[in-house]
């Protein structure tokens, strides 16, 4: 097991996705961040470091620390889309463990609901993609979403993977949301329609949106938030919540290629060393909190992290298995109801790292019993497409 050299000691999520406006996203970064410190125990003159993804406007490193009224040592400003905040709390930890902060401070918020952005079907224009998304793709009007139906058009040509096995995914995480009260209260708010657990017939009978995903395999977008506080063993020790252990990372990133396989993404570069570093393996893991923007998205990733092998992922999710009552047939899949069903308000890496949190803790509401391991795995960009992958390990004492 790799060294206990940093850990999660405080977490929050914004109560809601429909902030009508009366919020920035740095005043929910704000507002986050004093209650995760609190969570821990800690105040903000403690912190030393400072991990932003660009969230609350231009030069946001700066912007935070002076709402803040903070000092920061280590100013890391990594940007790659939803994996964001896996790259940051493994990069915490390097930093933790070389000595140079002892409590590192993740935020992020989001009023992407209440600007009414297209995230999914909107034009690509003014994405800030760079050159090789303008000359192979942007011109002929692709949109993010079409990126994720040609990946799961894909993988049922070359696998026979169904519809009704991708749905399994969608099933899995609204039973999740349904235990979820925040995640219910998202749902009303955002006008969800018949708010209830939902079967594999719902998924498939729901409209297409960019074939052959359907409605239901799409993630909702919503306004939110979270924060996230890492510190050295020997804070930790003395923080209000036990420790959840950060024990391994993984960063890679992947592009089109000629003759390249696009139901393949970074995960399977990032994965390995992500495992590697806290020397475990994907079978011991408790928890599975996998980025779903898509439910083709959660299908490529398992595979590529090495809960199946490629192709298999269709066969290996049906019957419920990803469920939190099922701890024997694998990791139970987004607990908190994920960017499927709980929140989305663009970027959902740091959402990923707080219910694996709080799976650990024993706080979940869908609670795995005995938790101990747990794997948090962000996607950024546009699986199909360029894409960025960030796997971080959690572990608890």
């Amino acid at each position: 097991m790799a060294e206990r050299d940093a850990a999660i000691v405080g977490i929050h999520e914004h109560p809601s996705r429909d902030v009508e406006g009366t919020l920035s996203p740095l005043q929910i970064k704000a507002e986050c961040a004093e209650r995760a410190l609190a969570d821990a125990g800690l105040a903000s003159k403690d912190v030393d470091a400072i991990y932003d993804a660009g969230d609350g406007g231009m030069m946001s490193g700066l912007g935070i620390s002076e709402y803040l009224g903070l000092r920061p040592d280590v100013i890391d400003t990594t940007m790659v889309g939803g994996s964001s905040f896996e790259f940051h709390a493994a990069h915490a930890k390097r930093a933790i463990a070389a000595g140079k902060a002892r409590v590192a401070l993740l935020t992020y918020g989001s009023t992407a609901h209440s600007n009414a952005f297209a995230i999914g079907v909107g034009g690509r224009g003014g994405s800030g993609m760079p050159g090789p998304a303008e000359n192979m793709e942007r011109f002929c009007g692709m949109t993010l979403v079409s990126n994720y139906a040609m990946v799961a058009r894909r993988h049922m040509h070359e696998y026979g993977t169904t519809s009704e096995q991708l749905a399994e995914i969608s099933v899995a995480t609204r039973a999740h949301a349904m235990r979820n009260p925040e995640a219910v209260q998202a749902m009303t708010d955002l006008e969800f329609l018949d708010i209830r657990e939902t079967t594999l017939a719902d998924v498939v009978g729901s409209r297409m949106i960019a074939d052959p995903l359907h409605l239901l395999e799409c993630c909702m977008i919503s306004d939110g938030g979270g924060a996230v506080v890492i510190a050295s063993p020997d804070v930790a020790r003395d923080c209000a919540k036990a420790p959840v252990w950060v024990l391994g990372g993984g960063e890679a990133t992947k592009y089109p290629e000629n003759g390249g396989d696009i139901t393949t993404s970074a995960a399977a570069q990032s994965g390995p060393v992500a495992f590697g570093e806290a020397g475990v393996t994907p079978a011991e893991m408790d928890v599975a909190m996998i980025y779903d923007s898509f439910s083709i998205t959660v299908l490529t990733l398992l595979e590529d992290l090495g809960f199946c092998k490629k192709g298999e992922g269709g066969s290996w999710v049906e019957g419920g298995r990803l469920r939190f009552d099922r701890p024997k047939d694998g990791p139970a899949l987004n607990t908190d109801g994920g960017g499927l069903s709980s929140n989305h308000p663009g970027m959902r890496g740091i959402f990923l790292l707080i219910e694996a949190a709080r799976q650990l803790r024993g706080e979940s509401c869908s609670q795995v019993d005995d938790a101990k391991l747990a794997v948090a795995h962000g996607n950024g960009g546009m699986l199909g497409s360029r894409h960025c992958a960030g796997t971080v390990i959690l572990g608890r004492d």
